[in-house]
Order: C-alpha cells, then structure tokens, then sequence
C-alpha cells in the first residue's frame, strides 16, 4: 500500500503526534508498505528551526524507510494565537501543494491536533481521487478554550462547523480514545466509520532499566526518589500546580523532581522555581529521541499532570504508555475519565484529582515509604505494557487505512478487534 501522510509535527520533534506518526510509519514500511510523510521543518514548539535544518520550500529526506518531505512553513511558538494560527494555515496550505506532487498514494491520511492538517489531507484526497482517512488527535478547537488560550468565539464555532465537515467527508475516523469517538456519535457521525485506536509505546525503544551512574551524577540525583514529568511542558499540564507539591515536600532531601522537555511554558516554570527557591526541582533541556529511556531510567515513578477541564476526560496522554513500557508506576493528576480507567483497571498507580498540590505530595512520600505497594505497581505497569505497543497500534491503524482503500470505510470500525 502507498501512503501518503500529513502531519505538521515529526521528529526530530518530540511530541506525541510527532513521535506516534513516525514510529507507527517505521513499522509500516518494515512491512514492506511505501511511506511519504509531508510535514515542515522541526521547529516545536519554540518556532525555532532545529539544528542541521533550514525553513525551504522543499526538502527530502528518509529516515528508517520512511520518504520525509518537508514543506516551509510560517514558524511561530506555542503560545499566542494569531501567530499559531498563520503557522498551522502556511502549513495547510504548503502541506497541500507538496501533496499533490507527490507520487499517487493509494490513501491519505493527516492527524489532529491541528485539523488544519486535516483539510490539507482532505483537500489532497479528494483532488488525487482516492480516500482520506481523518486520525482524530484531539478534539481541536475544544481544546482551545480548555486550556484558555482563546475564549469562545464565532471564529472557534466556525472552525467547529468545519471540523464537523472533515468528519463526515472522511473515508472514516481512526480516534485515540473512546471518548472522542463518543464525541462524535453525539454530534451526528456515524459509528461505524470511526474505529478506535488507542496510542501505545514502542517496546523495543522502551525498557526498564537501572539509572545511568553517569546521568544520575550528572543531574546530581543519585540516591533519591525522582518523580519524572518528561514530556511537553505546555498550558494543558497546569504544571504550576506541581510546583506547590515541590514546595510542600521541599523539607524531604531524597525527593526530586525531574522535569525534561520543551514547552510554552518551561521558562516561566524554571523561574518560579528559582524564584521560589525550590532546590528539589531540576530542569533538564529537551533532549533527542534516542535518550528519552535514558532520562525516564533515572525515575522512580512516572508523572501525568493535566488541568483540571472536563474536556481533559477524554485523552490518553501517552506518558502514560512509555511509563508502562519502563516498569514505572504513575501518578496521574487529571480529570477522571479514559486515562484514569487505564491506571485504576490495570493496576499500575495512583489517580489523583486534578490540581491538588497536598494530595500529590502525600501520594509521592506514600510510594516512596511503601516498598510493597510500589513494586506491585511497577510490576503491573510492566506487564501491562503488550497490551499496548507501538507495533499493534501500527496494525490497527494499518488496518484502517486498508479499510479506506478497499471502500470499507464506513464500517471501519470493524477493522479494529480489540
């Protein structure tokens, strides 16, 4: 099969529609499939263009099989909203040009968040005549107002309508939770045409491990208890919040905090803990794919944080699944709803409510003084990790797009047996 993938975020970005897309990619082409993703130059999420890579109109390259074209793009940071905007347009609209140049794919399919790249992927789709498969990431533009970057306005009410569009013009619908395809029954999509298929981890990348001597050294965090936030430091992880359990714990000398990544809000959090004098809380810069085990190999428990928003209930973050993949138990801090069913059912940590400081505090000093209680989570998070790989994700989604070809894709939903 010939796919043709659009997505404005790939490695050496670090994100999780960066990280999904390509590692699902690589076991495609392993499978013997052609593999063209279109996508910009690495700049997420400073708008900054990364070393060894310039903004062109056109540049190619292939990474494990995969054929990479990148378009050029107008490059903003994560915040602010018109800027992003203008960058997410530019895209669209390069990411369509390039598209239609590429060889004739038997499929095309593009992720959300944002759906900008949707309407490239659909507007491709329809002008080479062949389907368009929409991989729902998020449920975006609700998750504008969620995290308070935009107030609800005509302007989201008429991006929704066009959300809407995409849906129902769609071969059909891959959602990474149940929730987002409950969200779309409610508003009208037919359920047959989405089919769920839940993000993982890449096993063979992933593993438990003891912490590198010379790494722990490094970050001067040998001998402690480290609670690892690794990951995108941004407005949708209310990461203030950890701060005030930093604070509450700051008397315990063998607690750390570890928190590695890029984000719009990192250098705003590295100067409240400075300016809060929280010793207990380290800042390690963004670091490249290949050392991302290395640094979740120093934690002791794994932490998802996310602000306190019903629109929260819906997502999966896949630290969760890399957490699994390293044997770690989580901590997670988030609305109740698909990501704490996956940790209360699987046994594999702590749910916690949402911003609440004091009982994160006494949930980290409660693993770290209970040997029993943590290894039996650790030992589930382990065992839990197969059922949710990167290879089987790669095969479900596989499955979906193949539906799409062979003009199933409105039973998609029965190409995915879970």
């Amino acid at each position: 099969m010939r796919i043709l993938f659009l997505t404005e975020n790939f490695p050496p970005e670090m994100n999780a529609a960066a990280t999904r897309v390509y590692e699902r990619a690589a076991y495609w082409v392993k499978w013997g499939h052609k593999v063209t993703v279109v996508t910009c130059a690495p700049n997420f999420p400073l708008g900054k263009v990364f070393d060894g890579y310039k903004n062109k109109w056109k540049t190619i390259e292939v990474m494990d099989g995969i054929r990479v074209v990148r378009v050029k793009t107008y490059m903003a940071p994560n915040s602010g909203t018109f800027p992003r905007m203008m960058d997410f347009l530019s895209f669209m609209i390069t990411g369509t040009i390039a598209g239609l140049f590429q060889e004739k794919p038997d499929v095309v399919a593009a992720t959300s968040p944002q759906f900008f790249s949707a309407i490239a992927g659909w507007l491709v789709g329809g002008l080479r005549r062949v389907p368009f498969v929409f991989e729902l990431g998020d449920l975006w533009p609700a998750s504008i107002t969620a995290v308070g970057a935009m107030e609800d306005n005509f302007f989201l009410r008429l991006m929704e309508k066009l959300e809407l569009f995409l849906y129902r013009r769609s071969a059909c619908v891959a959602a990474l939770t149940q929730s987002f395809k409950d969200d779309l029954i409610s508003r009208n999509i037919p359920a047959d045409k989405i089919a769920v298929v839940i993000n993982g981890v890449d096993l063979p990348r992933y593993s438990p491990r003891k912490p590198d001597p010379a790494l722990a050294k490094e970050w001067e965090v040998e001998g402690c208890f480290i609670v690892g936030y690794i990951g995108t430091h941004g407005m949708a992880h209310a990461l203030e919040k950890v701060l005030d359990a930093a604070a509450i714990l700051r008397n315990d000398p063998k607690i750390r905090f570890l928190f590695v990544g890029p984000g719009a809000v990192r250098e705003a959090l590295i100067a409240e803990a400075k300016g809060r004098k929280l010793d207990n809380v380290i800042f390690a810069p963004p670091q490249p794919k290949e050392r991302m085990p290395d640094f979740w190999g120093l934690c002791n428990v794994a932490l998802v944080h996310l602000k306190d928003t019903p629109v929260f209930e819906s997502v999966i973050p896949s630290k969760i699944f890399e957490a699994m993949g390293m044997g770690l138990p989580v901590l997670l801090s988030a609305p109740a709803g698909e990501a704490s069913r996956i940790v209360v059912q699987e046994g594999i940590g702590i749910h916690l409510p949402p911003e609440s400081p004091m009982e994160l505090a006494q949930a980290i000093t409660r693993l770290k003084n209970n040997q029993t209680e943590y290894l039996k989570f650790a030992q589930a998070s382990y065992a839990a990790a197969p059922h949710h790989s990167r290879e089987r994700q790669a095969r479900e989604m596989l499955a979906v797009l193949q539906a799409a070809v062979d003009g199933r894709g409105s039973e998609a939903a029965k190409a995915v047996v879970t």
